[in-house]
């Protein structure tokens, strides 16, 4: 029997649909501000490239370069990491104004 896309930490995988971009970012969380960019996102969360480092269950406050070149600032909860290319994170609270723009994000 499979798991049904759950992560030994009971948390769905994958459960919102992803798009792949390519998007300017910076994060901030323990071990200060690092650039990054943002290669997958979804409603539920991103994949942060980046060569800095962020600890599993880490809370850290990024922003995504939007197209008008604002500054789309979220938070997030760091839920996996790929200490060659980044990490994942799930947002921990979106307002309807951050849903809104990140579904323009997703379908640049």
């Amino acid at each position: 029997m499979t798991n049904g896309g759950h992560e030994g930490n009971g948390r769905e995988r994958r459960e919102d649909e992803r798009a792949r971009v390519s998007l300017e970012a910076w994060w901030e969380g323990m071990t200060g501000r690092h650039e990054a960019r943002v290669s997958d996102i979804s409603m539920g969360g991103c994949f942060i490239d980046t060569q800095g480092a962020a600890g599993l269950g880490e809370l850290i406050v990024f922003a995504i370069r939007k197209p008008d070149g604002g500054w789309l600032a979220l938070r997030g909860e760091v839920v996996s990491v790929d200490p060659h290319t980044g990490f994942s994170v799930v947002y921990t609270f979106l307002t309807d104004e951050e849903q809104q723009e990140l579904k323009r994000l997703g379908t640049i």
